[in-house]
């Protein structure tokens, strides 16, 4: 498993905020980032108190505006939502654009910048009719929402009020959906959803970088909606009653993620979930928490003989699947599994001696089903 430095330091950083490595030198360490820590905390509670005292104002588009974001940093299958809301507005009667940063998408080239080339208008990935840019120039995520959702407009800039004066004229869309955008404070009158992941909701206690909440966890009161993501089937009732007392107002859904079926990579066949019962696998993903992805395979049955793992928004190069390919190989394995997110970013190939599949996933909410509905009909008949 090839990783680049950036890759390997994040994950070493993970190791110490977890407490998951001790020691007196990583205990020295954690001191110095609960001091860094202290610093973030204040320049986050400043620049929410600026914009809400309007010292820093916020722009007005004219048209409803929705954030889909959490307060941790790391996966909370923020995905997943933002397809099953985006259609359920778009099924509504919607013209929806999805608007999102493009994260680790690829990069304006400096003298572009320099010379203000290809800045003025943002990157469409979809204009709701068609395809239009692959997954390095959109960004993993953008692309396989605009994949899934053929009628969903798609636009990516981090300028998100450009991008979406841009949907508004250019593509006649009337709602817009902010991907990831709970901290993004620059779009007015819009309606705040925050996912929390079950399995850990308040990112180890603490704000960058000794913990991996992005503010303050109290924060989650600016909140309409919250889903608590990743739940076990029984539901999350002590952390669902901790959310109502930080957010009286909110409503609560628990939900939990939901394998459909397998899909080929390459040839785009799709497969039963029962394929996998028995089988021996190779599990790749580059995701925020891999061992909840191949914990899932091995709830369908699989039997894990191979695992890689990468950070967060790994781009592949040809050689490392080639190179994974032949150390499953090796290892028994019949095939490879990877998430559908990963899917995006593998290369192509020309010779694949074992069958490379993602696992579709979606959401299955346990609760407050009957709340979603009643928001997305106040949301499109408002």
């Amino acid at each position: 498993m090839t990783e680049k430095p950036n890759e390997r330091l994040e994950q070493r950083l993970l190791k110490v905020i977890s407490k998951e490595v001790r020691g007196k030198r990583v205990s020295c360490l954690r001191g110095f980032l609960r001091g860094l820590s202290c610093i973030f905390y204040v320049l986050v509670q400043l620049r929410l108190w600026l914009h809400k005292h309007r010292i820093i104002r916020a722009k007005t588009l004219g048209c409803q505006v929705i954030s889909v974001g959490n307060v941790t940093v790391g996966g909370t299958g923020k995905t997943p939502i933002v397809e099953t809301f985006s259609r359920s507005l778009q099924q509504k009667g919607r013209k929806v654009a999805i608007l999102s940063r493009g994260y680790k998408s690829r990069k304006t080239p400096f003298w572009d910048k320099v010379l203000k080339k290809n800045e003025r208008l943002p990157r469409v990935v979809s204009d709701g009719e068609r395809l239009l840019l692959n997954s390095e120039l959109a960004g993993d995520e953008p692309y396989m929402l605009a994949s899934n959702l053929p009628e969903v407009a798609v636009v990516v800039d981090k300028d998100r009020v450009k991008a979406g004066k841009y949907a508004i004229r250019k593509l006649g869309c009337d709602t817009l959906v902010l991907d990831d955008g709970f901290q993004y404070l620059k779009l007015q009158n819009r309606l705040d959803i925050v996912l929390v992941d079950y399995t850990n909701p308040f990112g180890y206690g603490n704000v960058l970088p000794r913990g991996l909440l992005r503010e303050p966890a109290r924060n989650i009161k600016r909140a309409g909606f919250i889903f608590i993501t990743k739940c076990p089937p029984e539901g999350a009732p002590e952390l669902k009653a901790k959310l109502r007392e930080m957010n009286p107002h909110a409503e609560i859904s628990e939900c939990r993620h939901t394998s459909k079926y397998l899909q080929n990579v390459y040839t785009r066949e799709q497969l039963p979930l029962e394929a996998l019962n028995g089988r021996k696998v190779s599990a790749v993903s580059g995701i925020a928490v891999p061992e909840s992805f191949e914990n899932g395979l091995r709830r369908l049955g699989a039997e894990i003989v191979h695992s890689a793992q990468y950070a967060d928004h790994h781009r592949y190069s040809q050689q490392e699947i080639i190179e994974t390919i032949n150390q499953a190989a090796e290892s028994g394995a019949e095939m490879i599994l990877t998430t559908e997110k990963d899917a995006v970013r593998f290369p192509r190939i020309e010779r694949c001696d074992l069958p490379v599949i993602y696992l579709r996933v979606e959401i299955e909410m346990l609760s407050g089903s009957d709340a979603f509905n009643d928001w997305i009909d106040r949301i499109c008949f408002r």
